[in-house]
């Protein structure tokens, strides 16, 4: 057996995989297309055995290992995928950007002008505690009577 046939399936699948991970926006699609990318190594490493006529077949033995892992991976990706979905509704990555609670400066835009309303603060205690909490001072809170 030619060695050139596995190695050309092997890159086949592996740059299918790859197109996969990198164009896909789905999260369990992105996970397949891994999956196809370890498979292409499987089947270098076999290939690679049996044309060496290793006597101690540590290609073989290689690719139990990376088999193993491989099912601890997906095992362990969906379940992280499951959990994100039930709590945001999707499983779409450009929508899956950042997994941690957004920053109160970024949820509040309004109050990131609050320097501009004249009331003569720096405009960092108005980004630092939203309105509703005790401390900073935003621009809606000037008393109709007060001076600048």
């Amino acid at each position: 057996m030619h060695l050139a046939y596995p190695a050309v399936l092997a890159a086949l699948l592996f740059c299918v995989g790859l197109y996969g991970v990198l164009a896909r926006r789905n999260a369990i699609l992105v996970l397949m297309s891994v999956e196809l990318m370890l498979n292409a190594v499987n089947l270098n490493l076999v290939a690679f055995d049996v044309w060496l006529r290793d006597t101690l077949h540590s290609g073989q033995a290689l690719t139990l290992f990376t088999i193993a892992i491989a099912a601890a991976e997906i095992g362990i990706g969906l379940a992280i995928v499951l959990a994100v979905h039930r709590n945001r509704g999707t499983s779409d990555i450009d929508r899956l950007r950042d997994t941690a609670e957004t920053d109160d400066a970024e949820t509040l835009p309004e109050t990131a002008g609050a320097d501009d309303a004249g009331d003569g603060g720096s405009g960092t205690d108005a980004l630092a505690t939203p309105p509703g909490r005790a401390g900073g001072t935003t621009g809606t809170t000037k008393k109709a009577g007060a001076t600048a």
